[in-house]
């Protein structure tokens, strides 16, 4: 298994104003240490056409990831599942597993009813997207999670607005596999079903199922993201025993599928320095130019 670079040095590059001002942070920064304890992150991710709502809101990766940064960095975290309070707004922008009911209401009729409806539900949904993008414009980093096999938009609109402001966007991005629906072929393969493989074959393409083994992303978010941010898991089992995580789904997932760059571990070297990128066009690593974490003069020094 190939292991995380942090302790290469910068190349030494010419410095003028700003760029003097990011040398001297990273090597104050490398010396002081405990980076993460002033961050704001927010988790970005599949939430609305995931198998369960309920599931993925109570055992999902938003869970294990917010207790990692808390418990160990003192981290604030913006969760969509769990959005902050706005002051003299109840509950604004909340969703939970019923939220998509309401979304059966939508209609294409072709009159002044129908173009309420629609209203009604764009308004009604407009509040999530406020907040959301809010959480996004305030944190110091994201944290995306983007299997290929779901389908989601706020998650692309979410990374594109932190891109566009320049922050790092950690990207985790699994092996892709259906092992039932192999599992099925195999056993209709052997009985001889030329029929029900025929349909099986049909499934597979019109849902589309789409096996990504290698965690390869997306051509559009390799333009979008930088290079240095790309993971193809968490790596939940080193931690495992220190938080008392129970085996899940997603545990399973990685025991098959071993994180060659495992987030969690990124995330502890990270609170100890901002690790150099790689600049491909001088074949050297540079100064991390893109964390500019906020000082929080509410909170004590620890």
């Amino acid at each position: 298994m190939s292991k995380l670079i942090h302790s290469e040095k910068p190349a030494a590059q010419p410095k003028t104003g700003g760029q003097k001002q990011i040398a001297g942070r990273f090597k104050e920064l490398r010396e002081k240490g405990n980076i993460l304890r002033n961050s704001r992150v927010y988790l970005s991710g599949p939430m609305d056409f995931v198998a369960s709502r309920e599931e993925e809101k109570e055992f999902g990766w938003r869970n294990r990831v917010s207790q990692f940064l808390m418990e160990k960095f003192d981290t604030a975290i913006y969760d969509p599942w769990n959005k902050p309070g706005v002051e003299g707004l109840q509950d604004y922008g909340k969703e939970d597993e019923f939220s998509t009911r309401k979304r059966q209401e939508w209609t294409y009729d072709e009159s002044m009813d129908g173009d309420r409806k629609r209203a009604e539900l764009c308004d009604e949904f407009w509040p999530t997207l406020h907040i959301d993008l809010r959480m996004t414009d305030t944190s110091d980093f994201l944290i995306a999670y983007c299997p290929t096999n779901i389908y989601s938009v706020g998650t692309v609109h979410e990374i594109a607005t932190a891109r566009l402001q320049n922050k790092p966007v950690l990207f985790v991005t699994p092996p892709v596999t259906f092992p039932t629906y192999d599992k099925l072929r195999e056993r209709l393969e052997k009985n001889g079903d030329k029929e029900s493989l025929h349909l099986l074959n049909q499934l597979r393409e019109e849902a589309p199922l789409r096996d990504n083994p290698k965690a390869i992303p997306s051509m559009w978010y390799m333009a979008l993201i930088d290079a240095h941010y790309f993971f193809d898991g968490f790596g939940f089992a080193d931690y495992a025993k220190e938080f008392g995580w129970r085996e899940g789904a997603l545990d399973l997932h990685e025991k098959e599928f071993p994180p060659q760059r495992p987030l969690l571990s990124y995330l502890e070297k990270l609170n100890d320095a901002i690790p150099p990128k790689y600049d491909l066009g001088r074949e050297v690593y540079v100064d991390n130019v893109d964390w500019l974490v906020f000082e929080q003069p509410d909170k004590p020094e620890s």
